[in-house]
């Protein structure tokens, strides 16, 4: 009999990965005979190894895949990675290395760390979004936008490092300064390629009502990035030239309290408006010190907010007071119209800009606590409801139904317009790197830009590119790349040399998985139509915002085009929690991080994949725990001595004899439908794991006395305990379900088990009796005892007959097959 040493799990499970590869095991093919299930986990960067957060992830996912298997379902779950991105051009400057080498060696080394540890990929549906077959269909996608009008070219505002002359993403901007050089930070205007995302806007937000298998909480935070709000348009005019100026604001209930207008920095009307005034050249120089600090900083609440008089005066159109105009840091552009009404005494970061450049307020909504204070006493904006005072015909109206009238007057009297405002903005996916998909497009001084034709695509990338993290994009410097012949004149030009962000190739890899081999388009329509939806999603809540929200609007988009007929690209969710060690996330440079080859190497992967599953819901952050990993090896070396040591091949029939064959049965049964049930509903692998573990301990207790009968029995519920435990732990099992007379047959494609409702049933149940609340007697009863006979057994026993003796028994409550509440 072999133990279940690390030399003999080495040996188990480098025999079954060789079987799963060799015969193709979880290959996945269209199918009409059985029900489809699509499993998919975010797709990794490829940085080489994989961490405890990955291995947490595609165990979970796994699992699922495995036992929607065993239950009958053709299982679609593939593996790729998500390769393109900055991380591969600092390693080529690290390194002195070609991005695309270090890339597809990661690649390699991360293939065959995710084989190690059992997954059930089908490895022929393998994608690498740095492939041309892949990246080919982000251009063209880019084309059918830009010819359906969702894809433009502007002017904006990036963080620009002035010593490496490149842009900088928002996570790359370390307090204020270059994450390599330490350059002070500046924002930049550069033309650059932006997505029409807003169009989906209404479609984005008003479909995640159909989202019911989504975590409550990221339908919130998509919600809240979307940003629908309800407000109003309210017109001012420049004293001095008679000029609209335009705020946009969700409080009209407080125009009357309006002291200040603010413009972003960015307003276009602000030069015009300075224009030849004795406040131009400081106004300017604040404009340009503003330019310099990043969006985030500007945002921020908790940093001191500066401004300056532009030195003209607006009139507030309700009452006609001329109020001053102010510009200031913390309004931006991107926000409504670019321009606020201040109302300094119920707004707090009007206040404390009122106060810092002493600007007048006045209360307009009185606080129904304290209604006799006066501004001069505030310590705070009033931020509550209340009735309106200081509003000339709308005083005494409460603030929430004002909101509606007071904008319902101004749109009749033509002062302003009730209007719909959205935080998304459009999508910028301009990048000056080199390692991403190119944009499309080619310059032509004689015919603008141009769409490469699609017989032009894939654009690809040059080779042997010099890449030093300086002077902008590396491929300006490519002569070859950048000059070529306009498509349409054939006259000199020259391509367009940003790349796409990242993001892009993530928005639609999952219906590239339905049919990657397709080369003559993006996919295969039927196989689209057969796979998707995705049914199961897994990943990080770090991506609940983004990379879902641009997944659903290619999704939206490509529908649209006649390509898909669903329009949610992921039915059921799942965020996964982090891994922890010492109470703080993994991380090299505190020294905690747990290495999965070294734990394989010592316990195997079964071991990591059950520790993993059972040490905390998927949901919840997980806490690494050596003492868990010898609490799963010892579990992992039970079931195997038990197979190893009573299971032994007999003919006959299973009778139920006695007591111990009716608590294994019913065990077994119940740990069937206990599982069945944990697995989808809740992801509850650490209970389906508790209750194997349960029903170990009864296998364990088993008495066989040699009976032949007893034999068929525990063999039974041996077998169930493979087939449970094969998704958590597939490497054991198969060796297991082999050893146990199925030769040929995967445990994989094994029936799931079925449980017998009749097997569940008790004979008697034990009741606890209660006395005024306290526990006074417990007893086994029938199961679904009448109360008549409850009464009969627990009120003639003796130690409860001390507590009642003598005494009216008021109340004689029964919860059925659990509790009797006397009170006396």
């Amino acid at each position: 009999m072999a133990a279940y040493s690390t030399h003999e799990i080495h040996r188990i499970e480098e025999k079954w990965q060789k079987i799963w590869a060799d015969q193709k095991t979880f290959r996945a093919l269209a199918s009409t005979d059985k029900p489809k299930f699509y499993c998919l986990e975010m797709f990794p960067y490829p940085s080489g190894k994989i961490h405890m957060g990955h291995v947490r992830n595609y165990t979970i996912a796994d699992v699922v895949a495995r036992f929607k298997m065993m239950q009958g379902f053709n299982v679609l779950h593939p593996m790729g990675y998500d390769a393109f991105g900055q991380p591969a051009e600092n390693a080529a400057i690290k390194n002195k290395t070609d991005p695309a080498q270090w890339t597809y060696r990661c690649i390699d080394q991360m293939r065959e760390e995710l084989q190690r540890m059992g997954f059930s990929y089908d490895w022929d549906r393998e994608i690498a979004t740095c492939d041309p077959e892949y990246y080919r269909w982000n251009q063209w996608i880019f084309l059918k936008m830009l010819e359906k009008g969702l894809a433009y070219k502007k002017a904006s505002a990036v963080n620009w490092c002035p010593s490496c002359e490149t842009t900088l993403a928002n996570e790359e901007v370390i307090q204020d300064a270059c994450w390599r050089c330490k350059t002070p930070v500046v924002q930049k205007e550069l033309e650059q390629w932006y997505l029409k995302i807003t169009a989906y806007a209404e479609e984005l937000l008003e479909d995640l009502k159909k989202l019911k298998d989504w975590p409550s909480r990221v339908v919130a935070m998509q919600e809240n990035w979307i940003g629908k709000s309800y407000g109003t348009e309210i017109d001012f005019k420049i004293k001095k030239t008679g000029e609209k100026l335009t705020v946009f604001t969700t409080r009209p209930d407080t125009i009357f309290g309006a002291t200040y207008v603010v413009l972003a920095p960015e307003h276009p009307l602000l030069a015009k408006l300075v224009k030849g005034t004795g406040h131009e050249e400081k106004v300017m120089a604040f404009v340009k010190k503003a330019a310099n600090l990043s969006k985030s900083l500007r945002m921020s609440g908790d940093e001191r907010k500066e401004g300056i008089f532009t030195g003209e005066y607006a009139i507030n159109p309700v009452n006609g007071e001329e109020i001053p105009v102010w510009i200031a840091d913390y309004v931006l552009m991107e926000y409504g119209t670019g321009a606020i009404m201040a109302v300094p005494t119920h707004d707090q970061r009007d206040f404390l800009f009122s106060k810092e450049h002493n600007l007048s307020r006045r209360m307009v909504i009185q606080d129904p606590k304290n209604p006799e204070i006066i501004v001069e006493q505030l310590k705070c904006a009033y931020e509550e409801s209340g009735k309106l005072i200081n509003s000339g015909r709308f005083n005494g109206f409460f603030n929430e139904e004002a909101k509606q009238k007071i904008s319902q007057w101004m749109e009749r009297e033509k002062m302003g317009r009730i209007t719909v405002n959205w935080r998304l903005r459009d999508w910028l996916i301009s990048r000056q790197r080199y390692w991403g998909t190119p944009i499309p497009i080619i310059y032509c001084p004689k015919c603008g830009a141009v769409p490469v034709p699609d017989d032009q695509l894939p654009v690809g990338l040059p080779k042997n590119v010099q890449i030093t993290g300086q002077g902008g994009s590396p491929l300006l410097q490519c002569k070859d790349f950048v000059n070529v012949k306009c498509p349409r004149c054939q006259e000199d030009a020259r391509r367009e040399t940003d790349t796409m962000a990242t993001f892009f190739d993530s928005s639609w890899y999952y219906l590239r998985f339905c049919s990657p081999q397709a080369d003559a388009k993006i996919f295969d329509k039927k196989d689209v139509a057969y796979w998707m939806p995705v049914d199961q999603y897994i990943g990080g809540i770090e991506h609940a915002i983004l990379h879902l929200l641009y997944s659903r609007f290619f999704t939206k988009f490509l529908r649209d085009l006649g390509l898909l007929n669903f329009d949610e690209p992921f039915q059921r969710l799942l965020t996964q929690g982090m891994v922890l060690k010492d109470g703080e996330v993994m991380s090299k440079s505190r020294g905690n991080v747990v290495d999965p080859d070294e734990v394989i190497s010592r316990y195997g992967a079964d071991t990591l994949r059950l520790f993993i599953l059972f040490a905390a819901p998927p949901e919840d952050q997980l806490e690494w725990n050596d003492s868990g990993m010898d609490g799963a090896w010892k579990f992992l070396c039970r079931v195997w001595n038990a197979v190893e040591q009573k299971y032994q091949k007999t003919v006959g029939l299973a009778e139920i004899q006695d007591d111990d064959d009716r608590e294994l049965e019913r065990e077994r049964n119940f740990s069937i439908k206990k599982i069945t049930d944990d697995i989808p509903n809740g992801f509850k692998f650490n209970t389906a794991i508790s209750q194997l573990m349960i029903l170990m301990n009864r296998i364990e207790k088993y008495s066989l006395r040699e009976q032949p009968s007893k034999q068929v029995l525990l063999n039974r519920a041996l077998e169930t305990i493979v087939l449970l435990l094969a998704p958590f732990t597939p490497h054991l099992c198969e060796e297991l379900w082999e050893k146990m007379g199925h030769p040929g047959q995967s445990v994989a494609h094994a029936r799931w088990p079925k449980f017998d409702e009749k097997a569940l049933k008790k004979d008697s149940v034990e009741v606890v009796a209660q006395i005024n609340g306290k526990v006074r007697g417990k007893f086994e009863v029938p199961v679904d005892a009448s109360e008549a006979d409850l009464r009969e057994i627990v009120l003639q026993d003796a130690k409860v007959l001390q507590y009642i003796e003598g005494k009216d028994v008021k109340k004689f409550i029964v919860v059925p097959n659990k509790l009797v509440s006397i009170v006396i």
